[in-house]
């Protein structure tokens, strides 16, 4: 077996800034200013977090092409630094590395900045280096509070906005299990859909049940009818949960049995004679790679 080919150098090193040429210009600048905004505060709060991946450039010592981190790089020039942090990539590929990473989910960001805050930095630093109000800071250190422990467990490493989780304080803990694992099940986390299970739920999964259900454009009556098409459509989906199992493997049990009866040519030749939009079928079934 051929051994991992490493593509950067395991430590960084610091080079001048006069010494790394960027490979692209900035697209759409506009979509990048707030971005930007947020890298130049958290470089001039706390410093360069995330180094520079730079690859040495070809007949000319001691330059770098960069392959990631051009806005940094803008920042870095704009607060009148001379030099920075560098990976050296082994190899000139030049996709964005940042592209490979995952981005942190937001209630993976709440804890980190719950740890920070336990570890004895201010929100207000926190709200500095991040570039937004402290107000948001806060919002997002108050993210889990009023959410069952299991429901926060489900959603701990899925992408759902803060919005949708919020809107999970709406309801009793044992509601909010059961949204979190139908916006699993679905895959969607967005707000609109967390929504719509908060105003499908019954009043007495509510956690203010004497507060009236409010959606603007949306009568009462259609609340109502909405909660019983939720309902209902909550109790298929776990119908179709319960199932999906043994169909599954119901399929592909029969998948392998009608493959059997293509090989049998007398079979075929029937079907060809007789039923021949069966025989379209069969070969439909068990061409598919997969149910």
């Amino acid at each position: 077996m051929s051994e991992m080919k490493i593509g950067f150098e395991l430590k960084t090193i610091q080079v001048a800034l006069n010494k790394i040429m960027p490979v692209r210009q900035i697209k759409n600048p506009q979509k990048s200013v707030d971005r930007y905004k947020m890298i130049l505060a958290s470089i001039k709060e706390v410093g360069l977090v995330e180094p520079l991946i730079v690859y040495p450039q070809k007949g000319s010592p001691g330059t770098f092409v960069l392959l990631d981190g051009h806005l940094r790089l803008l920042a870095l020039i704009e607060l009148g630094q001379t030099s920075a942090a560098c990976i050296i990539a082994s190899d000139d590929e030049c996709f964005t590395y940042n592209a490979r990473v995952s981005r942190l989910p937001p209630i993976q960001e709440h804890k980190m900045v719950v740890r920070a805050v336990r570890n004895g930095v201010k929100p207000e630093r926190i709200a500095a280096a991040l570039d937004m109000p402290l107000r948001v800071v806060i919002a997002r250190i108050r993210l889990l509070d009023g959410i069952h422990e299991e429901a926060a467990e489900l959603l701990k490493d899925k992408n759902i906005c803060p919005k949708a989780v919020r809107l999970l304080k709406r309801v009793t803990g044992v509601r909010q299990i059961e949204i979190a694992e139908l916006m699993v099940s679905v895959n969607n986390y967005f707000a609109g859909y967390a929504e719509a299970l908060v105003l499908g739920t019954p009043k007495e999964q509510m956690v203010k049940v004497s507060d009236p259900k409010k959606k603007e454009g949306l009568s009462a009556t259609e609340i109502a009818r909405m909660e019983e098409e939720m309902g209902s459509l909550e109790h298929d989906l776990k119908a179709v949960e319960e199932s999906y199992g043994e169909n599954m493997l119901n399929l592909t049990l029969a998948r392998g049995y009608i493959k059997k009866l293509l090989e049998n040519v007398k079979v075929v030749r029937f079907l060809n004679g007789y039923h021949a939009d069966i025989l379209a079928e069969f070969e439909a079934i068990a061409a598919a790679e997969s149910f």
